[in-house]
């Protein structure tokens, strides 16, 4: 039986940075650099940032993070899925543990910003089927059309 772990993890190890240096190329390739909003190592380390991998028998699949942005309110960052490994649910499955850390934590609010262009469509489906809605711009966004902005209201009895 295969070993699946969803586990905080250090954003500076090797295989950590290579998925999150594809991540960072795919976002600078499809939006202008004032609308490309994803954390690099050195913003994933920030103290309101909790990082977390997705491996399947020690390989690294998957990535996801939590901004604490008030005490009642977080932001999803960084999620992204290896190119050989998308169609697995390995994107839901990380949704879904960010979403049972903010219950944990008490939040009632759990947001972020994606793209709008086609290639992010694949990521709004998901969010959008986990129960995140469009919203407004949040925290420090400003309105762009580059930017599709979502919000889920947490249910912290679930």
């Amino acid at each position: 039986m295969p070993d699946e772990k969803i586990a905080i993890d250090d954003p500076r190890a090797a295989d950590v940075r290579t998925l999150l240096e594809r991540h960072l190329e795919f976002t600078d390739s499809q939006s202008p650099p004032e609308d490309v909003h994803a954390l690099d190592v050195d913003g994933l380390l920030d103290p309101a940032v909790t990082f977390f991998s997705f491996r399947l028998d020690g390989v690294l699949l998957g990535i996801a993070a939590l901004k604490q942005l008030t005490e009642h309110h977080a932001e999803v960052k960084s999620m992204h899925t290896a190119s050989a490994a998308r169609g697995r649910g390995i994107g839901r499955a990380l949704v879904d543990h960010l979403i049972e850390v903010a219950r944990d934590r008490g939040l009632e609010r759990l947001s972020l910003e994606t793209g709008s262009v086609a290639s992010f469509a694949p990521a709004r489906a998901l969010y959008a089927n986990a129960g995140f809605r469009p919203c407004e711009p949040f925290g420090d966004y400003v309105p762009s059309r580059h930017s599709t902005f979502m919000t889920l209201v947490l249910d912290a009895r679930r």
